[in-house]
C-alpha cells in the first residue's frame, strides 16, 4: 500500500514537472524585460493564424510581460515582402526588441535558400543597424528542409541575432496544439510566446 501511494506522489510530481515545463510560462521579474517597444514581425505565424482572438503569440506575450506587443505578421509573406514592409512596420517605429518569423512560405513556395537567407540577412541588420536586438523563431521541417535549419543557424552566427532553432519544436504534429498541418492553436502559440520570452530574459 504505501509502495502504491509512493509511485502515485512520483507520477503526481512528474505530470506536475511537465505541466510547467510546456504550459507555464517562466517567471518574469520585475524590470527583467527592459524593452519598451518590441514588435513581432513575420508571416502567419505571428498573425496568429489559427488561433481565437487574442490568442496569437504576441498578444499572449503581452500578458506575460505586461508590456505592449506590436503584431506586425501578414499571412502567407515571404522574406521578400516582408522586407518590401520592413521600413514601414519595424524601422518607423524605432523598436528596441524584434522577434521574427519568417521562411517558411519561402520553403513551401520553393524560394531559393540562399534568395531567403539574402533577404533575412538584410533585415535582421537593418533592424540591428537601429540598436535594436534580433531574436528569430527558427524551423525545421524533417524531409523537406532544403537547408533551412542550417541556414538559420549560419545567419545567427554571422548577425549576432538569438536564435531559437525550432520555435515549432514538439508543436508541430500534436493534435492538441495544432489547428491544421501548418498553423498551432491557442496552446501552441502560448508554447511559442513562453519560447520567445525565455530567449528575452538574461
Amino acid at each position: 500500500m504505501m509502495k502504491k501511494a509512493l509511485l502515485v506522489l512520483l507520477a503526481a510530481v512528474a505530470l506536475f514537472a511537465g505541466y510547467r515545463m510546456v504550459l507555464a510560462p517562466p517567471q518574469v521579474k520585475e524590470g527583467s524585460v527592459p524593452y519598451t517597444c518590441i514588435i513581432c514581425f513575420g508571416d502567419s505565424l505571428t498573425f496568429g493564424t489559427g488561433a481565437e482572438a487574442g490568442m496569437d503569440y504576441p498578444s499572449q506575450l503581452s500578458k506575460m510581460i505586461a508590456k505592449q506587443v506590436i503584431n506586425a505578421g501578414v499571412p502567407g509573406d515571404t522574406t521578400a515582402r516582408a522586407l518590401k514592409r520592413l521600413q514601414q512596420d519595424v524601422l518607423a517605429r524605432s523598436p528596441d526588441l524584434v522577434l521574427i518569423t519568417l521562411g517558411g512560405n519561402d520553403l513551401k513556395n520553393g524560394v531559393a535558400k540562399d534568395t531567403a537567407f539574402k533577404n533575412l540577412e538584410h533585415i535582421v541588420e537593418s533592424i540591428q543597424g537601429q540598436g535594436a536586438r534580433v531574436i528569430i523563431g527558427g524551423l525545421k521541417f524533417p524531409l523537406r528542409d532544403r537547408g533551412f535549419a542550417r541556414g538559420y543557424k549560419d545567419l545567427a552566427d554571422q548577425t549576432g541575432a538569438v536564435l531559437i532553432p525550432n520555435i515549432f519544436k514538439d508543436i508541430m504534429g500534436n493534435r492538441k496544439l495544432m489547428r491544421d498541418p501548418i498553423h498551432p492553436n491557442g496552446d501552441g502559440y502560448r508554447i511559442m510566446a513562453q519560447r520567445f520570452l525565455e530567449a528575452m530574459l538574461p
